[in-house]
């Protein structure tokens, strides 16, 4: 018992939190194939929001731009890109409010992130309306 109790104040505190939150880097993947890391942090004003941290969809190359974005993002490099932002607690895993941008089309689409897996997986939703795409993104 006295060993087991040493144990579980050996693990830190952030490690056991981080299952609990979307908050570290993510694996992304699309039709089951890697694209990318993404790094979701708390932002300045409390929400959650995400940046490109890495490509490992190599086809446009290892630092490819976002062609397909508009305004200011247009010809920008996708690494070091928010593609997440304004997420808010939605309540037992799952956070909404916010946006997701597709550096592959350039197109914006409302978000949410379910933690899946008890925290291992992330299920990361681009809405239109009432139809949804999730993809799910594995913890780095």
């Amino acid at each position: 018992m006295r060993n087991a109790l040493l144990l579980l104040l050996l693990i830190p505190a952030a490690a056991a939190h981080a299952q609990q939150s979307p908050i570290g880097r993510w694996k992304t993947f699309d039709a089951g194939k890697p694209k990318g890391i993404v790094e979701i942090y708390r932002a300045p004003d409390g929400t959650l929001a995400g940046k490109v941290v890495e490509v490992l969809d190599l086809k446009e190359g290892r630092d490819p731009a976002c062609i397909q974005c508009r305004g200011a993002l247009r010809n920008r490099p996708i690494v070091g890109m928010v593609t997440l932002q304004g997420l808010k607690p939605a309540g037992s895993g799952r956070w909404t409010g916010g946006s997701v941008l597709d550096p592959e089309n350039g197109k914006s689409y409302k978000a949410k992130l379910d933690l899946l897996d008890a925290g291992r997986k992330l299920g990361m939703s681009g809405c239109i309306g009432f139809l949804c795409r999730q993809q799910v993104w594995v913890r780095e």
